[in-house]
């Protein structure tokens, strides 16, 4: 017996059977992986502009101390100098550790979501800060000429202008966090990317791999053609 003649060959039909049974498995990771990804974004895009107001805050204790800005510049400091996986880690891991609480499974996706705002919100505070940073004072002067308050002038005429200059930023960072989704496989929350080494384990096929892949590339490039839609209209001096 020749070596070609031990090949098992399945039919399409037995091929097309197992992929949709691979897809079918894949379902939940896919639903989970959007659910951390969306639930993050609601969370970090507000927390990080209140972040950026304390980063660059002029509340001072005395003639130097400002420990609103002090506090922020750290926190952005620790999001950013530390990797994600090691973040999430100690989110889900640290009230065990550190007060004794009993962890389970169910705190996987709360978790994951906590660890992913905290530190996509310090990224976005940076994007707003240099956003916020590019507007010309005058405007400012402008405004409280015309007796704008400073809450008026900044969502009025300030925020507009800024979300349409960090737009791009803001974009570059939603498509980086469609991949990251795949770092919770750390703490075992079962999203895309997990699912696919279970199945591709257990059914030894790189199928599940391949699907995965294909899912984020689509995921990520209905992600740009939305943003890119949103900048579009944003270009309103065009």
């Amino acid at each position: 017996m020749t070596a070609e003649s031990q090949i098992e060959v399945l039919p399409p039909w037995c091929i097309k059977m197992t992929l949709q049974n691979i897809l079918t498995q894949l379902g939940g990771g896919m639903l989970k992986t959007i659910i951390l990804f969306f639930s993050t974004l609601i969370i970090a895009l507000p927390l990080g502009l209140l972040v950026s107001f304390g980063r660059m805050s002029k509340l001072s204790i005395g003639k130097h101390f400002k420990p609103i800005k002090l506090i922020t510049q750290i926190y952005i400091s620790v999001m950013r100098g530390t990797p994600l996986m090691l973040q999430i880690m100690v989110v889900y891991f640290g009230p065990y550790y550190l007060f004794g609480i009993k962890i389970s499974s169910a705190y996987q996706i709360y978790a994951a979501i906590i660890a992913f705002s905290i530190n996509y919100a310090a990224y976005f505070a940076e994007i707003y800060r240099g956003g916020i940073e590019s507007i010309p004072q005058g405007q400012y002067e402008a405004a409280k000429i015309l007796g704008f308050s400073k809450s008026q002038t900044f969502f009025r005429i300030v925020f507009p202008q800024v979300m349409k200059r960090i737009l791009p930023s803001i974009t570059n960072e939603v498509i980086t966090l469609v991949k990251d989704t795949s770092l919770a496989f750390v703490i075992a929350y079962a999203e895309m990317f997990t699912m696919a080494k279970r199945i591709a384990a257990k059914e030894t096929s790189m199928i599940p791999f391949v699907a995965a892949g294909i899912f984020y590339y689509v995921f990520n490039l209905l992600v740009a053609i939305v943003m890119n839609r949103i900048e579009k209209k944003m270009a309103y001096y065009k």
